[in-house]
């Protein structure tokens, strides 16, 4: 079950970083419905490496090829398997380094876990390449969302290092992502936070940030407490995608320091809809969505590949050895996660809204 997500909408990852492809199956998902395969491919493009100084250099089409489970553009009703092919890999470095844990990534918790049998190369399963598979899955959950609920996901950048976007109205939340290479909404903040970017690169350096994920048009009910809440269901997903180290829901950790008197949600009616004159819950109450926008962010550590001398110590001798990682890797993955959020956050609004649909 390690690589299963979803419950009535179940996706199963595989595939590695520098091995042939990685996909993903997906059972469960509503019969006769037409996919637009333009528009998933277009998702893929806004995940894709090699677009710009701000990302890997490693080219890859990233072309998602369907196997089965989609005849005539329409869902056939079984599963669906996507596939895209590694096509730039150049594990040459890797080999090198084999027996020289990477501080900040897995190599060194899975050589352990899977007594050395693991696919190093690249990071193997534990890579962000992995993700190409989660867009692929995503981009049809937001179709079906879009299509059948009305349901939209916008995912954008607000930080990157210390550089921090200011707050903007949808509209701007709607357009402007795809008008900078960091996919940020505030156009002003995206120019500095490139800048800074290329600065920390040149540094043989990296950064963090954080990407903020807004769902419209959620109906009240999603949700299944009290171990598959809204928050529950979402963590998880978004916990999977690699670097994520933190998620925060409406005001987040700032409820520490509220009172109670402003952190509640207040009740108003508008033409016969109960809403809520703030959203310090970002939509969530009792784990279960209260019609309102579902909102929250997500922080992601700086890339653990940087290109300074950095302490590790040999698997096989047992003696410490300075590394000094070289190969193509992003400054920061944060602009590249951007699409990954949505598609996982997608995924999930599709698994509960077809949950609530058996109810």
């Amino acid at each position: 079950m390690a690589n299963i997500l979803g419950e009535k909408l179940k996706i199963v990852s595989f595939g590695e970083s520098h091995g042939k492809c990685v996909g993903v199956l997906i059972d469960g998902f509503p019969t006769g419905f037409k996919i637009d395969l333009e528009a998933m491919q277009k998702e893929m493009k806004r995940r894709q490496p090699g677009q710009s100084s701000l990302v890997t250099s490693r080219k890859e089409e990233d072309k998602v090829e369907i196997f089965s489970g989609i005849f005539n553009g329409l869902t056939t009703g079984s599963p669906i398997c996507l596939l895209i092919f590694n096509k730039d890999v150049d594990s040459s470095k890797y080999e090198l380094i084999k027996n020289l844990p990477r501080p900040g990534h897995a190599d060194l918790t899975a050589y352990f876990k899977y007594k050395g049998f693991n696919d190093y190369r690249g990071g193997g399963r534990f890579s962000g390449r992995i993700t190409a598979g989660f867009v692929a899955a995503g981009a049809l959950a937001k179709q079906l969302l879009k299509e059948k609920l009305k349901i939209e996901i916008y995912a954008y950048t607000v930080q990157i290092g210390k550089i921090k976007a200011k707050e903007v109205s949808l509209a701007e939340i709607k357009k402007n992502p795809e008008k900078n290479l960091v996919k940020c909404a505030d156009l002003k903040a995206a120019q500095k936070m490139e800048k800074l970017i290329l600065k920390v690169k040149k540094q043989n350096d990296s950064l963090g940030g954080i990407i903020e994920c807004l769902i419209l048009n959620p109906p009240v009910g999603l949700g299944e407490p009290v171990f598959n809440s809204l928050e529950s269901d979402l963590a998880k997903a978004i916990f999977s995608i690699p670097a994520c180290k933190g998620i925060e829901f409406g005001v987040g950790f700032k409820v520490a320091e509220m009172k109670g008197s402003l952190n509640n949600d207040q009740f108003y009616l508008s033409q016969g809809k109960i809403m809520t004159r703030t959203n310090n819950a970002g939509g969530i109450l009792g784990g279960i969505s209260n019609g309102m926008p579902i909102v929250f962010k997500v922080a992601f550590k700086p890339t653990a590949s940087i290109g300074q001398p950095q302490k590790t110590v040999n698997l096989k001798t047992k003696k410490p050895e300075i590394l000094k990682i070289e190969g193509r890797h992003d400054p920061c993955l944060v602009p590249r996660a951007v699409p990954v959020v949505e598609a996982m956050t997608a995924l999930v609004i599709a698994d509960l809204s077809l949950q609530a649909g058996s109810n």
